[in-house]
């Protein structure tokens, strides 16, 4: 018979890697797997349940006004019913939030609470022998699913991030609930041994580590020309950026650096938060000419963008443990499809790409450099070849194979740990 996973996520799975490698990993090794995410606002609406792959589906939450209007009849039964019995402190405030909840960031906070809450249930009405709680955002959650039945399950905590220390992120606050939960799991996986150290020093525990390799493929599919997309030369070399365009991660540095690169045209595939600011930057400069944008690609077709490719940038900026600490599955896409990196300096990518000589690193906070590596690989093409040649040569490396393994070791060392405790009682 077999045991049953449910994974939370707050997103709506449409692009998420690791979470669909976690999960088929785990249904093909004996486990039923249910992914709980959410319906995100001003998103695309997604299938309310979909199943992935044999016995790994999802179920999405949220997304619909309902829960809005229940959130607002709640409140304004609340407001009618402490001003009855005299507490109108109660009362004012109650109205204040009300007038909160008609804005638009009211109505967004509105809309993440109700899905946390029905995320919540839905989880808890799941009889799973394990919760895994995909990042800081559904611990919460997963917690109150495993511990607030009779039958307690087991709870694993995947850290995608430092969440302690993020762009964009109130660290101390992240801090304090990472801090409440963090000895009430079974285990925790982060990303890298960076940052496995980094939580050991933090909370006195090694978490496990499983990396974000892809999955090694023999041929890519789908997607289209880069160049007939984009109506560019067959010849134009593509000087690539894929992945989340958001700050911190040195896009704004890499339009800077492109006036210096002695050919070749910058392309951005994905969306984010900075992507219209780097858009009018481009037309601001007049760079419409030598940089461009495609939208977010489905994970099955990025690969065959990919590896149209001259090279691809990775180019992090410092700007929290988080960056500094990463190691980034599109270094290993990158490496996948056999395109050689400009990367920067930060120990774990700096660690592959100059330990394996699959790119070159450089300052990613300044375009002159960026440009000069970018030019190094244009002009030498000897070094190029050979950069080539290494990713070809090391790519079975960097791949979920053995990830995979690691993974299905950590639910097996739980499952025989429960048995025990059984036993024993």
């Amino acid at each position: 018979m077999r045991q049953k996973v449910v994974m939370l996520l707050f997103n709506n799975f449409s692009n998420d890697a690791r979470v669909l490698k976690e999960g088929k990993t785990l249904a093909k090794a004996g486990y039923w797997v249910e992914l709980i995410c959410v319906q995100e606002p001003k998103k695309d609406i997604l299938p309310q349940t979909e199943l992935v792959a044999p016995f790994f589906y999802v179920t999405r939450v949220g997304g619909k006004k309902n829960p809005y209007v229940i959130w607002m009849i709640s409140l304004v039964m609340f407001i009618f019913g402490v001003s009855l019995i005299g507490q109108f402190v109660l009362a004012v405030a109650g109205i204040m939030l009300l007038f909160v909840s008609f804005t638009s960031k009211g109505h967004l906070l509105i809309q993440r609470t109700m899905a946390i809450i029905t995320m919540a249930f839905v989880a808890r009405s799941r009889k799973a022998d394990y919760f895994q709680a995909h990042d800081l955002n559904t611990l919460p959650q997963a917690h109150f699913a495993a511990r607030s039945r009779r039958e307690k399950s087991k709870l694993i905590y995947d850290s995608h991030e430092v969440q302690t220390s993020r762009e964009g992120c109130n660290g101390f606050i992240y801090r304090m609930i990472e801090q409440f939960y963090i000895h009430k799991i079974d285990l925790m996986i982060v990303e890298n041994n960076t940052r496995a150290a980094f939580n050991e020093k933090l909370y006195g525990f090694l978490p496990g580590v499983i990396h974000n390799y892809p999955e090694y493929v023999t041929r890519m599919v789908g997607g289209q020309s880069i160049h007939r997309l984009l109506e560019l030369p067959p010849n134009e070399k593509i000087l690539l950026y894929q992945g989340v365009i958001n700050p911190g991660r040195g896009l704004e540095k890499l339009i800077e650096a492109v006036p210096l690169f002695q050919e070749g045209t910058l392309v951005f595939i994905g969306d984010g938060r900075q992507k219209q600011e780097l858009q009018a930057r481009v037309a601001e400069h007049g760079l419409a000419d030598c940089v461009k944008f495609i939208d977010k690609v489905p994970l099955h077709e990025l690969r065959s963008y990919t590896q149209q490719a001259f090279l691809g940038f990775q180019v992090l900026n410092n700007t929290c443990f988080n960056h500094y600490s990463a190691s980034s599955n599109k270094l290993f896409e990158y490496i996948l499809a056999e395109v050689p990196v400009v990367s920067c300096e930060f120990p774990e990518i700096k660690k592959v790409v100059e330990g394996d000589r699959v790119g070159v690193c450089v300052d990613s906070h300044c375009p002159k450099a960026i440009a000069t590596g970018v030019n190094d690989l244009l002009q030498n093409t000897t070094k190029y070849q050979m950069l080539k040649k290494n990713t070809r040569r090391v790519k079975k490396k960097y791949t979920w194979d053995k990830e995979q393994i690691k993974l299905e070791h950590y639910y097996k060392t739980l499952g025989t740990k429960e048995k025990n405790e059984r036993e024993i009682s």
